[in-house]
Order: structure tokens, then sequence, then C-alpha cells
């Protein structure tokens, strides 16, 4: 059954596949996708304050066409993506899962030196070490989304998929 939502909004942790998930989705819909880390990281990897990211994201979404937003940033968006989403992605994965995917995907982008957004590139530095380095930040958002996210989310339109064949087959199905 094709998936009737325009505006769906992927969250999880970082390595969840957010952001894969995202693009592949408003690729088979025909919706813009719109990846909150870039909008979020200017160069430097200096955070835009609130108020600029919740400039940026509004800007950035057209609810009249649709989207497909992946990230969080509950903290500095408030409801601004949550109150305009028609459906919610939570990729709850086991930890091991994203540690493994962001252990791939951080020493590859690492080793070919790959931009991601404004001049930004990964560094071990900034993967292992430092007030918010990625891997301990990974572990720490995981068990915190847990705990928090069935409160915050609850009553809304969502979809919890807790493995990869459940990311798999939800997309073979939402797309179909």
């Amino acid at each position: 059954m094709p998936l009737a939502a325009r505006r769906i909004w992927v969250k999880g942790g970082s390595g969840s596949g957010k952001t894969t998930l995202a693009r592949e989705l408003a690729h088979r819909l025909g919706l813009a996708h719109v990846e909150l880390d870039a909008l979020h990281h200017d160069p430097g990897w200096t955070a835009a304050p609130a108020p600029l990211l919740q400039a940026r994201v509004s800007g950035a979404l057209d609810d009249a066409r649709g989207w497909v937003v992946d990230g969080n940033y509950d903290g500095k968006l408030g409801a601004l993506v949550r109150d305009r989403a028609e459906l919610i992605v939570w990729l709850d994965l086991p930890l091991y899962t994203k540690l493994a995917r962001l252990a791939q995907r951080t020493f590859g982008r690492w080793r070919t030196r790959e931009e991601l957004w404004n001049g930004n590139r990964e560094s071990l530095t900034g993967a292992f070490w430092g007030g918010d380095a990625l891997f301990p930040r990974a572990v720490r958002s995981h068990f915190r989304h847990r705990s928090e996210w069935p409160q915050l989310l609850a009553g809304l339109p969502l979809v919890r998929l807790r493995s990869p064949g459940e990311v798999d087959a939800w997309l073979a199905q939402a797309s179909a």
C-alpha cells in the first residue's frame, strides 16, 4: 500500500540510517529531502543557534509540496517539525548495529577526507575525544532516546522500526 503521508520526519540516533532512508524515501515519493545536519553544522563544526536553525528549517519545509526530514535537534527545534509532520519514522535499531555502521562510515569519511557540510570533515579526535565526540554521544543518545521519545512521540502518527530488516520491509511497502 503506497504511503499517503507527504510530510515525513525520520528520527534516530547516529548511525541508525536516517539520511539513507530519508534520501531513498524522498526519491521514491518525489519529495524534497531536508537533512538537518546540513542546516545545523556551519564551517568549523560550529552549531547554528536555535533561532537560526529554526529559520533555516522553516525555509526548507514546503508543506504544500511535501518533504522528508532526517535528524533530531528536538532541543533547538521544539515542535517545529513534529507539529508539521504527517508521519514520524523512528529508527530504533540496536546499539551494536548503529555503532558498527558509525565506525564504518566515520573511518571511510576520515580516510577519503570526504566533505560533509560547509567544509567540515570527520576527524578521529571528533569521533572519540572531546566534549561532544561522536561515539560517546551516540551511546548516550541511544539510551536517552529510548527513555524520552516514547513519551515525546506518544499519540503522534509513528512507525518505530527496530531492525534493518524492518526498515527494508517498511520502505518496500511504503513506496510500492
